[in-house]
């Protein structure tokens, strides 16, 4: 009994991180995510419990607090709602394509 515990456990376990999908975004100006300044390029950006981590292409990463809303339908692409802010883009949140998921920002 206690072996077939341990392997649902497991199982369940490797699901949750098999499920925590990544999304490509591409900033084409330095940015700014929830205070945490990005260079321009292309980053994968996945949701980490009340975070985004965004990793570049070099696998740095860093993660920013994030507030995760669920919409009714899915979303056609992935979109950044950015403004401008001198050289800078400030993101305001990030639809994320194929999910029903958008990830707001604040600071």
């Amino acid at each position: 009994m206690k072996k077939s515990l341990v392997l649902s456990v497991l199982f369940v376990s490797s699901l949750c991180f098999a499920g925590q999908k990544s999304y490509d975004v591409i900033f084409s100006s330095p940015a700014t995510v929830g205070g945490v300044k990005l260079a321009a390029g292309e980053y994968k950006v996945k949701v980490d419990g009340a975070n985004a981590v965004f990793t570049d292409s070099r696998a740095k990463s860093v993660t920013t607090p994030v507030k995760v809303e669920t919409g009714t339908k899915k979303f056609s692409f992935t979109a950044v709602d950015a403004t401008k802010e001198g050289d800078t883009d400030k993101v305001n949140a990030i639809e994320l394509g194929g999910s029903t998921t958008k990830l707001e920002f604040t600071k």
